[in-house]
């Protein structure tokens, strides 16, 4: 059984995605930002921007009975790899003891240069 939720973004439609999608114990979460709406969180921090995503994945993950708990990998794609410390420390202070497969690339930019990470991760549920 397919579910999906989305984030109220208008882009979804435009774009054809869904925040994140469950099928059977599998969950997978679509890239995410650190835009709240119109407003971007953490503007020249990539250790806020980090935390807020995390914290957006997290809601995602609640609406199909889920937690961080259930990850099992996280991919994180940064502008800038000098930064990796402070999204490091952010990914560390969610996952020190749940410690999913992670991946942090460098890439040349996102869909608004003031973005500076972008991440998805999969959840795995028990059954």
């Amino acid at each position: 059984m397919r579910q999906q939720v989305g984030s109220g973004s208008p882009w979804e439609d435009i774009v054809g995605y869904s925040r994140a999608v469950k099928v059977g114990n599998l969950i997978e979460v679509a890239g995410t930002t650190a835009m709240d709406g119109d407003i971007l969180v953490g503007r020249g921090d990539v250790y806020q921007q980090t935390k807020f995503i995390f914290t957006k994945i997290e809601k995602a993950l609640l609406h199909f009975g889920a937690s961080l708990n259930d990850v099992v990998r996280t991919r994180m794609y940064v502008t800038n790899i000098a930064g990796w410390e402070e999204v490091g420390k952010a990914h560390g202070e969610f996952f020190a003891t749940i410690k999913p497969a992670a991946t942090m690339v460098e890439v040349a930019r996102l869909i608004d240069d003031e973005l500076l990470i972008e991440i998805e991760v999969t959840a795995i549920m028990s059954l």
